[in-house]
């Protein structure tokens, strides 16, 4: 199954208070705020269909681009599509690497990196209904059978 089309850029900035008015002054209307990564706003251009997504910086992360993500129908068919190709998806954590459902934004994801070390992610294109409250976990492991 092939990438369809960039679904989203995240970036994940220091305060969204700051950032989400910034991006709003540039013609960005949000679209939803999440739970995902502690809070996160999907914001996108009128006319667009790539996402930008912003998220509050954690322990682990930078200020910064984090990845760009690829809308696929099926994550998991995919996934073993491109490991087919020699494509390696994450390994540390292993759940990462995926299928994983992030439930706070409802949506199946895979990760995987760029022969530079770029950080990519597949998202598939049909969202469950999330759960508005943080993650317990970030990622919750694809159940068999349910790995859009």
């Amino acid at each position: 199954m092939p990438l369809l089309k960039i679904d989203h850029i995240e970036i994940i900035v220091h305060d969204l208070d700051v950032h989400v008015p910034f991006y709003e002054k540039l013609g960005f209307k949000v679209l939803r705020r999440t739970t995902h990564h502690g809070g996160s706003v999907e914001m996108q251009l009128p006319g667009d269909t790539v996402v930008l997504e912003l998220h509050q910086v954690g322990a682990e992360e930078v200020p910064g681009y984090n990845h760009i993500a690829f809308a696929v129908e099926d994550v998991a068919a995919t996934r073993d599509e491109l490991i087919a190709k020699g494509i390696r998806f994450e390994h540390n954590p292993p759940k990462y690497g995926g299928p994983v459902l992030a439930h706070s934004t409802g949506r199946w994801l895979a990760n995987f990196r760029a022969p530079d070390g770029t950080r990519l992610q597949m998202a598939g294109i049909q969202r469950e209904a999330p759960i508005d409250e943080p993650d317990q976990e970030a990622w919750a492991p694809a159940k068999p059978g349910t790995t859009k």
